[in-house]
């Protein structure tokens, strides 16, 4: 099948730089670090260059996997359909089993699950577009 490799490296890139924005203190981070029980103070959490080198290439398998998933050329409103799906019925769903199970809060789970949901819309447009 034929892939728009470009388009999968720029969906990866957009799912890295959300993940950024998501977790800064313009949105999220104080509500994530209270939520997860993180202590920015004392170093916990930070995140080494291994960390962002695998959070890229788990973005990259994911983008490469939804693009094999909508076909070279899919159709705007069919991609975004997709892209939901995937976002909210596969990835916050798993996301809400093992939260439970490891008796994590909702509001931590709104916001991881938040955050992947958008990340699969948004590289669902890049890809609907980007023909």
């Amino acid at each position: 099948m034929t892939m728009n490799y470009l388009a999968i490296i720029v969906a990866a890139l957009s799912a890295f730089m959300i993940g950024g924005l998501w977790y800064s203190p313009l949105l999220f981070l104080k509500i994530w670090n209270k939520a997860s029980a993180k202590n920015p103070e004392t170093g916990e959490g930070r995140h080494p260059i291994k960390v962002f080198g695998f959070s890229f290439l788990f973005s990259l398998i994911a983008a490469i996997a939804l693009s094999y998933l909508l076909g070279p050329q899919p159709i705007l409103a069919e991609a975004i359909k997709t892209s939901l799906l995937v976002g909210t019925c596969c990835i916050a769903t798993s996301f809400g089993i093992n939260y439970q199970f490891s008796n994590k809060s909702m509001l931590l789970w709104l916001i991881d699950a938040g955050y992947h949901c958008v990340q699969f819309l948004t590289m669902g447009l890049i890809f609907g577009l980007w023909h």
